[in-house]
């Protein structure tokens, strides 16, 4: 078993690594556009649960995902030769919807935000400022 902060350096050492090897030694043109937005090591060390985005979302998840399949042997193997652990963790990967997420409520936030000023315009005659109110009553 190991520490938290023993595990969550793992976990941020593991992503940094991975990142590089996917940018600059991995050439699969199914793994192009991708980010590795987390990992999580479980606390025996047995398997990484490795989190995956790309800019298209998730309609390329399928090809993403075999790609990565593919490639996990010779990830995993130069992943232990960068990571010293006495016994490298089997690579699970995962979608991250985090950025899908984010981005609908974003798009909800502004369809509220243009529904607000466009019921504001369709009855000015409706609403009064503060000082009209108390013009009205003064």
């Amino acid at each position: 078993m190991v520490s938290k902060l023993r595990l969550q350096r793992i976990n941020d050492r593991i992503r940094e690594e991975l990142s590089e090897i996917l940018l600059q030694e991995v050439s699969d043109p199914r793994l192009v556009g991708i980010s590795i937005t987390d990992v999580k090591v479980d606390r025996e060390l047995a398997y990484a649960d490795v989190f995956v985005s790309a800019l298209e979302g998730s309609e390329r998840w399928q090809e993403i995902h075999e790609g990565l399949q593919h490639a996990q042997g010779f990830l995993r193997r130069e992943l232990s030769q960068r990571v010293e652990l006495r016994v490298f963790p089997r690579l699970r990967f995962r979608w991250d919807p985090t950025f899908e997420r984010a981005e609908r409520i974003e798009q909800l936030i502004a369809s509220l935000h243009d529904d607000s000023q466009n019921e504001g315009l369709e009855s000015p005659g409706t609403t009064q400022s503060l000082g009209d109110k108390e013009n009205a009553s003064g």
